[in-house]
């Protein structure tokens, strides 16, 4: 299996037919089909099931096309860090970041680090921290934003720095919010703006799962278990829920406004240890190139 067959088994698989992905290749198609025979008795397996008008990916070839998606970005990273060794005045910075973090945080620091090195390129990837971090460890980005806390165990792995964001305000480690219809903050005696954790006590939580353990740990020493009726990977659900009255969605401040146009109340949770964390990681024991290395320094 070689860079050229797996460059044109996604061209296939994303376009659903093999005479229009040979005409976007800008080969002939049976040249096309060749590649695409060998390849699949090479790995033993049927990737493409061919019907008359297009094909559809097998099972086999469902977990090749993203091995593969994964296994051409990691070229493209290498062939760019090898070409880019002018001291970070070239070169693509590669950076994953969850949502929020991608909105409060990042914009800021790309706009400072690109005044001083405009030929300095980003390729940004969004998803949640578990996401990040497996494409830190595959080598598809070299930075990652995530949110702590997680795994003490992943530690090991990555050199981290915390964010402190300006922009925040007090909010410097993004406090946690609840973010709720009003009809969920009847008969609690809280400021405007403000609620206290004992008030959560049988409410309907929706969280994400991220932060279930600093939840739990935070009720329990309140003598009280969380009413957790939904947990998710992704902050907009939780979000979508709230929106839709089904409970309290626990998230960051920084995330709390990630939906426009809705009628939500935003409280934030009077208890030191529900604060979110926003974090920079990079593997341990890992060529960064020059480029990443300086954007780092704009986080210190």
């Amino acid at each position: 299996m070689d860079i050229r067959q797996i460059k044109y088994f996604l061209t296939v698989a994303e376009e659903g037919q093999i005479t229009s992905a040979a005409k976007r290749l800008n080969i002939s198609q049976p040249p096309l089909s060749q590649q695409l025979k060998s390849l699949e008795n090479e790995l033993g397996v049927d990737l493409l099931i061919r019907k008359s008008r297009n094909v559809e990916l097998t099972e086999a070839g469902m977990i090749l096309r993203d091995k593969a998606e994964q296994i051409l970005e990691l070229v493209n990273a290498a062939e760019k860090q090898l070409k880019d060794f002018h001291k970070g005045l070239k070169g693509t910075v590669n950076i994953g970041s969850v949502a929020s973090s991608a909105i409060a945080i990042l914009p800021e620091k790309v706009y400072r680090f690109h005044t001083k090195y405009p030929n300095v390129n980003f390729q940004l990837w969004d998803g949640d921290s578990f996401r990040i971090m497996e494409l830190l460890n595959t080598g598809i980005i070299e930075l990652g934003l995530v949110r702590s806390p997680f795994n003490p165990k992943l530690l090991n792995l990555y050199n981290s720095i915390y964010i402190k964001n300006e922009t925040l305000k007090d909010h410097i480690h993004d406090s946690m919010v609840t973010v709720a219809k009003s009809k969920f903050y009847e008969n609690i005696s809280e400021c405007e703006n403000a609620i206290s954790l004992k008030d959560l006590k049988d409410k309907p939580l929706i969280i994400h799962r991220r932060f279930e353990t600093i939840i739990n740990k935070a009720c329990s020493k309140l003598n009280f278990t969380p009413n957790i009726i939904c947990k998710n990977d992704d902050l907009i659900s939780s979000l979508t829920w709230a929106n839709e009255g089904i409970g309290i969605a626990l998230v960051p401040r920084t995330s709390s406004t990630l939906m426009y146009n809705t009628n939500l109340d935003i409280r934030e949770i009077k208890d030191p240890s529900m604060e979110a964390k926003s974090t920079l990681i990079w593997m341990k024991n890992r060529y960064l190139s020059t480029a990443a290395s300086h954007f780092i320094e704009y986080f210190k």
